[in-house]
């Protein structure tokens, strides 16, 4: 499948949407801490490349061991990567979940790997808690996770945990203890509302150092640029971290008042931890081409048919402004 094929939320051959309701970027955001940082990056120079600096601080910001940061140029090149290394380990097999962002199945194709009807018995599986599109926990996780029994060094499953700095509510449905166990996937932009900065890092598994060199090794030179690593150091900063901290509240307001104003309006909205959430029109609304109408009047959803859910949309959380645009459009719209 080629690049162009691939759909995505945010900017694209009409420009930037007035309104972006497709991505899950902090609306809050950017965090000013970490646009300061960014902005302030030499990118006149190449970075450590041993990035000696940005483990160590992650290290101690999550408390690993700095053998376990694998950095990554994003979320979706780690995915690619892991992907590829995975393989190389000797699978063939790949289990999703039911509604899950595209570039795990496209990463797997790519690789020839086979989708599993038994993701608990894949040979390499993807979670992400809060998963998109739906903002919800991940169910089906294998049993030797649950039973709290220790995984082979090279255990193939990934908890994408993008959206976890953002939970507006509910709990994880996996301990600490057992995040340990396997890989866990951050990607930090979306959280600070810079998600053009392409950056990312995972945490490997204990006991899974092979694993991880041999993942680094497998990474091109200088696999972050100046401003990602600019970025995510800002990442471990208590300022940063206040400032995310605050706009949770904010986005639970928002939140509240975004989805009460759709259910006015006679739509159906799924339950969601996150700052986004799933949403249907009412009967005989045509998704496809509501999405049409309210993007050339600048204003973007996201049509959550490629995540396996026909008429319904995403929408990310954002500010009354919006809120309004968007309600007024759909007033005009839904009564033509």
């Amino acid at each position: 499948m080629s690049q162009s094929g691939r759909l995505h939320g945010g900017p694209d051959a009409l420009g930037v949407p007035l309104h972006d309701f497709s991505t899950n970027s902090n609306a809050c955001g950017p965090c000013p801490q970490a646009l300061a940082a960014v902005q302030a990056a030499d990118a006149t120079r190449y970075p450590d490349a041993s990035f000696a600096s940005l483990r160590a601080a992650l290290a101690e910001f999550y408390g690993v061991q700095p053998w376990r940061i694998v950095l990554a140029g994003s979320a979706s090149e780690f995915i690619y990567r892991f992907t590829a290394w995975a393989h190389q380990q000797g699978a063939r097999s790949v289990g999703l979940p039911a509604h899950a962002y595209g570039d795990y199945a496209h990463a797997a194709q790519a690789w020839g790997l086979v989708v599993s009807d038994q993701p608990g018995h894949a040979d390499l599986a993807w979670a992400c808690e809060p998963s998109s599109p739906l903002g919800q926990s991940h169910a089906n996780w294998p049993a030797w996770l649950s039973a709290g029994l220790a995984p082979a060094e090279d255990t193939g499953l990934v908890l994408d945990c993008a959206y976890a700095p953002l939970r507006l509510e509910g709990t994880p449905s996996l301990s600490d203890a057992q995040r340990q166990q396997l890989w866990q996937l951050f990607s930090p932009n979306k959280a600070l509302g810079l998600t053009g900065v392409r950056a990312a890092f995972a945490i490997a598994p204990l006991g899974a150092a092979q694993a991880a060199a041999q993942l680094d090794a497998l990474a091109p030179s200088w696999v972050i640029g100046a401003h990602g690593v600019a970025m995510l150091h800002a990442w471990t900063r208590a300022d940063a971290q206040t400032w995310l901290y605050s706009s949770l509240q904010i986005l639970r307001n928002w939140k509240q008042r975004q989805v009460q104003g759709l259910q006015a309006l006679g739509w159906t909205v799924q339950p969601s931890d996150a700052p986004f959430f799933c949403a249907q029109p009412p009967a005989g609304v045509d998704v496809s081409a509501l999405c049409a109408d309210l993007r050339a009047q600048g204003l973007k959803l996201r049509d959550t048919t490629s995540f396996g859910l026909a008429g319904w949309v995403r929408l990310g959380v954002l500010s009354p402004v919006a809120q309004d645009a968007l309600l007024a459009a759909l007033n005009t719209t839904e009564m033509a």
